[in-house]
């Protein structure tokens, strides 16, 4: 399928949901989206579309969306599939991108675009999540597999400029990813990964692009109605836990990561590590990793990620629950989970878990 210009504005505002905060920024990928259609044209195929045998990589970003130097080229994105594709020992055949989000959920038009690639509506994750091995759908669990891994960033007039490739074990490499990010100034063009795409069958989110497109056509339906997120949560088997300010906000960026918390007028804390991790009001937790949780602006009925967000921001924050949500091998890896309890210091998923309604 041709990717036109309302795909590419829906994909985004449903990516960007689905980007639970993270993801990347609507404002970048709309920006993404449309040079793609400038410079060429890009292609979404369904997973049946595809051969079996054929290769695939992941597409990516890495990184602390708010680390004050972070500095991307568009083309860095085409360049990390170029040096990817380079070494490796057969062609590849095509792209999927790693999560969804703002930006995330269109990685791979531009290089589908430039290259005469393929995009697969096969994301490792069918929401956005903090670490790489959450999107390597289920390969950190084969301790044979050999990754590799090419990443590009970083600002040259401010010295920063980064382009490199690794090969090797998948946690290595990923947290070799992690630290190029920091050294670019916070985020890097990340290709990675390559399977065949039987592979993506039973551990990527197949189909995850295509709820993206249908969530952010009724996004943006429901704000030129001035109904603002019911159809969507309703749709995903969520709740509309509040429509208040923001009232106070930290954030700090730390190895790679954006790390902080939100508190709304409402009184609900909500906890983020790039993505939101968990949604607590009154000593309740409703939402929890991997649920998704969400904020649109109250003006426009829009997401905007944990990043973007602003003090004294009227938000609408949605909640919905994992099961409605597809998920790739990587998001339900319990173990994984961990990892993002560590950060945040509180506990995910059904150990965390509330009651809606008292939220």
């Amino acid at each position: 399928m041709e990717v036109s210009a309302q795909m590419v504005e829906a994909l985004v505002m449903g990516g960007a949901f689905l980007g639970g905060g993270g993801g990347g920024s609507t404002e970048e990928g709309l920006r993404l989206g449309r040079l793609a259609l400038e410079l060429g044209t890009p292609i979404i195929l369904e997973l049946d579309d595809m051969d079996p045998a054929a290769w695939v990589a992941t597409v990516s970003m890495v990184g602390a969306p708010a680390a004050q130097e972070a500095f991307l080229e568009p083309m860095d994105h085409v360049r990390a599939l170029g040096k990817l594709a380079e070494n490796l020992d057969a062609p590849l055949g095509g792209i999927i991108c790693n999560e969804m989000g703002g930006l995330a959920s269109v990685n791979g038009l531009l290089q589908s675009a430039v290259l005469g690639l393929p995009m697969i509506d096969a994301p490792c994750n069918g929401r956005a999540h903090p670490i790489a091995a959450m999107g390597s759908m289920g390969l950190h669990l084969m301790e044979r597999y050999v990754s590799v891994q090419a990443a590009c960033g970083g600002n040259r007039e401010q010295g920063r400029r980064l382009e490199m490739v690794v090969k090797g074990g998948l946690e290595n490499c990923s947290a070799m990813v992690r630290q190029a990010a920091v050294r670019a100034g916070g985020l890097v063009a990340v290709a990675r990964n390559p399977v065949q795409c039987a592979w993506l069958t039973e551990h990527c989110a197949v189909g995850a692009m295509a709820m993206a497109q249908k969530l952010g056509e009724m996004l943006l339906a429901e704000a030129a109605a001035g109904r603002k997120a019911a159809a969507v949560s309703d749709f995903l088997g969520g709740a509309v836990l509040a429509t208040a300010k923001v009232e106070q906000k930290e954030l700090v960026t730390k190895g790679g990561f954006d790390l902080g918390s939100l508190v709304l007028a409402s009184g609900h804390e909500l906890v983020f590590w790039n993505e939101y991790m968990l949604v607590e009001r009154r000593g309740k937790v409703p939402f929890s990793f991997p649920d998704l949780i969400t904020t649109l602006d109250a003006a426009s009925g829009l997401p905007v990620s944990s990043a973007e967000v602003g003090l004294g921001q009227e938000v609408i924050l949605v909640g919905a629950p994992a099961g409605s949500l597809l998920l790739g091998a990587g998001a339900r890896d319990t173990e994984l989970w961990r990892r993002a309890e560590e950060a945040i210091g509180s506990p995910l998923g059904a150990d965390a878990a509330g009651d809606v309604n008292a939220a």
